[in-house]
C-alpha cells in the first residue's frame, strides 16, 4: 500500500504534465503532496480490514462505499474528479459507469489480503464497482490487483506480463520510449494502467519504477500510484523512502498503514 502512495506522492508535483518527461527529478520536492489517490487507497485499505477475509460482495461494497465517503470528506479537498466528488457527498450514491484510473489507483490492498488469484480479482472488482462499474473500470482494477498479488507471490515479470495480457486482453508490449513522446492527460484506465504496468515491467528497483511512470508525463501522481503499488510487492520499499512517506502522510492515515499491517502479519502468519 505505501508503494501506490509514494508513487502519488512523488508523482504529484508532475502531474498535467508539468514535468519534463525525464527520470531525472529531485525525489522530494516542495510540491509533493499526498492526493486523493492516497486518501482512497487508505479508504479502500480501511474497509478491507474492517469485513472478514470471506466477505459477501454486499458486505465488501458497504464498507468500500462507506469507508470512501468518510476519509473523502474528511480529506475533500484533496483534488478528487468531478462526478466522484458529487459521488462522495450524494445523499444516495450509485455507481456511475465510470472507467476513470480512480479504480485501479485505490485497488492496492486486494492484492495484498487474499490467498488465491481468483479471490483477488473478485474482491477488487467489488471495490470498483460501488463507482467505476464499467467494463474497462472494472478490469483496470482487476489487473492491477492481480499484478499485485503475482508479484508478492513469486512470480517472474514474464509471468506476470503473460497473465495479464491473456486474461485482461492489455497489450504490453510497447516500450516507455515508444509511449513517452505522444503521451499526455488520460486519467482513463484504458491509458492508464498498461502504461504503469510497463512503467513497472521495464524497471530495475522500486523508484526507479516510479521514475519510469513519472517519465510519461500525463497524470503523473495515479500512474505512478499504481506502478509502485505492483513495485512494492515485486521489489519491497527501501527504508528510507517507507520513512519519508510516512513522515508527509497525516497520523490518521498512518493508523490505517499501521493496523493494514498488523492484520496482514497475523494473516501470513496463519
Amino acid at each position: 500500500m505505501l508503494g501506490a502512495i509514494l508513487g502519488d506522492i512523488i508523482g504529484s508535483p508532475f502531474e498535467f504534465d508539468r514535468g519534463d518527461k525525464t527520470k531525472n527529478f529531485k525525489l522530494f520536492s516542495d510540491g509533493c503532496r499526498f492526493t486523493d489517490d492516497s486518501v482512497m487507497t487508505v479508504a479502500v485499505a480501511d474497509a478491507l480490514i474492517s469485513v472478514s477475509k470471506d466477505a459477501s460482495s454486499s458486505d465488501i461494497k458497504k464498507a468500500v462505499t462507506e469507508k470512501m465517503r468518510f476519509w473523502g470528506r474528511k480529506y475533500i479537498n484533496a483534488g478528487y474528479g468531478g462526478r466522484f466528488a458529487l459521488w462522495l457527498t450524494s445523499e444516495n450514491p450509485k455507481p456511475y459507469q465510470s472507467f476513470g484510473n480512480g479504480s485501479a489507483m485505490r485497488v492496492s490492498a486486494a492484492g495484498w489480503l487474499y490467498d488465491s488469484i481468483e479471490r483477488t480479482t473478485e474482491v477488487s472488482r467489488y471495490t470498483a464497482e460501488v463507482t467505476h462499474n464499467h467494463p474497462d473500470g472494472i478490469k483496470g482494477a482487476e489487473s492491477t490487483a492481480a499484478c499485485i498479488y503475482l508479484a508478492r507471490t513469486g512470480k517472474t515479470k514474464e509471468e506476470i506480463k503473460n497473465f495479464v495480457e491473456k486474461n485482461f486482453d492489455c497489450d504490453l508490449n510497447r516500450t516507455l520510449d515508444e509511449i513517452r513522446p505522444g503521451y499526455h492527460m488520460m486519467p482513463i484506465c484504458q491509458k492508464s494502467v498498461p502504461e504503469a504496468i510497463i512503467s513497472f515491467l521495464e524497471s530495475e528497483n522500486f523508484e526507479d519504477a516510479i521514475r519510469n511512470a513519472v517519465s510519461l508525463g500525463g497524470d503523473t501522481d495515479t500512474v505512478a500510484a499504481i506502478s509502485g503499488s505492483i513495485a512494492e510487492a515485486f521489489y519491497g520499499i527501501p527504508e528510507n523512502l517507507k520513512k519519508e512517506c510516512r513522515s508527509r502522510l497525516p497520523e490518521d492515515m498512518n493508523d490505517v498503514i499501521d493496523r493494514f499491517e498488523s492484520v496482514l502479519k497475523r494473516y501470513n502468519e496463519k
